[in-house]
């Protein structure tokens, strides 16, 4: 039984943030691409500037795999395995995030820590079998925070080696293609990175890994997504120019980070984001089962840009 949490959460103190609405101004599940155009509403532009595409870039999670459900099992775990409780719940049972909550906590704080961390400011800060009472000072919680999202990748590792978890369609193709292709291979993730390294190593295969020309995870930059930190990053170790770039996220705050940077950014959104609102995406697929280089290059081409 999961304890009593709001569903509606303000936006994370660390970044101003217009996060997405529950209700989009568009069905995504009625299309299968929805490109950007020029001329479009909002004070948009095209973009006189000459983009080529020499760079692809992957998130992981949401991306390369359907992984929500799977994080929320491992903090679920650990949750239960340290016997986590917060004073505002009035369950006898350890704390549970159910599949609606996580949903939209998972889509507007990126980064497993500042998920808990932002979780505990707001109910509490729980009691667990890690201290004998609930963690005073800044010291102890960070202390807290560390020792769960340990256990909790731990845990994910876990449930990746199980071999019951296959990347999306199509992303294996893609990413072959492009190599094939001569352009610039790259995921950044900002999930822990021993956990990225376990799904690129079981789901990619250890080939594609190695073979890939840059790799950056939540671990290598001080600020998670939306910050554009990863993304800035990962285009000085490839040595593109961001404009050159193309990512392929899943959220909104995947994609915030992307053209925060400076990048064209596709979608290929998951059960937990199809209604969030992608318009700053140059196109959202359902999968990338039936997308090409062919169908990305042109995107670049087309930038729109705000006035």
């Amino acid at each position: 039984m999961a304890s009593s949490t709001m569903l509606l959460l303000p936006p994370y103190p660390s970044h101003s943030l217009s996060f997405c609405s529950r209700t989009p101004l568009f069905s995504i599940k009625r299309f299968k691409t929805h490109p950007r155009t020029a001329g479009g509403g909002g004070g948009l532009s095209a973009s006189a500037s000459s983009r080529a595409l020499h760079a692809l870039i992957f998130d992981c999670d949401g991306v390369i795999l359907e992984s929500e459900h799977l994080h929320r099992q491992a903090y679920n775990d650990a949750f239960t395995h340290f016997n986590v409780r917060c004073p505002s719940s009035s369950s006898s049972q350890s704390l549970v995030w159910s599949p609606e909550f996580y949903d939209v906590l998972q889509n507007q704080i990126g980064g497993g820590k500042p998920k808990m961390r932002w979780y505990f400011k707001e109910n509490g800060w729980p009691t667990s079998t890690v201290f004998d009472a609930a963690p005073e000072t800044d010291e102890d919680r960070a202390k807290l925070i560390d020792i769960l999202q340990d256990w909790k990748t731990e845990r994910y590792k876990e449930i990746i080696k199980s071999g019951t978890v296959e990347p999306r369609p199509g992303v294996l193709r893609l990413m072959d293609e492009a190599k094939a292709a001569g352009k610039k291979l790259a995921v950044c993730s900002a999930a822990t990175k021993s956990s990225v390294i376990l799904c690129l190593e079981n789901l990619i295969g250890m080939e594609r890994f190695q073979g890939l020309d840059c790799f950056l995870a939540g671990d290598d930059v001080k600020e998670k997504k939306p910050d554009p930190l990863i993304y800035i990053t990962a285009a000085e170790r490839l040595g593109v120019s961001e404009k050159d770039c193309m990512v392929i996220e899943d959220s909104v705050i995947g994609l915030q980070a992307a053209t925060g940077a400076g990048m064209s950014c596709v979608v290929t959104y998951t059960s937990s984001t199809a209604e969030q609102d992608f318009k700053e995406a140059a196109a959202i697929y359902p999968d990338l089962s039936e997308v090409t280089l062919k169908d990305l290059e042109p995107l670049l081409q087309n930038v729109v840009t705000a006035n």
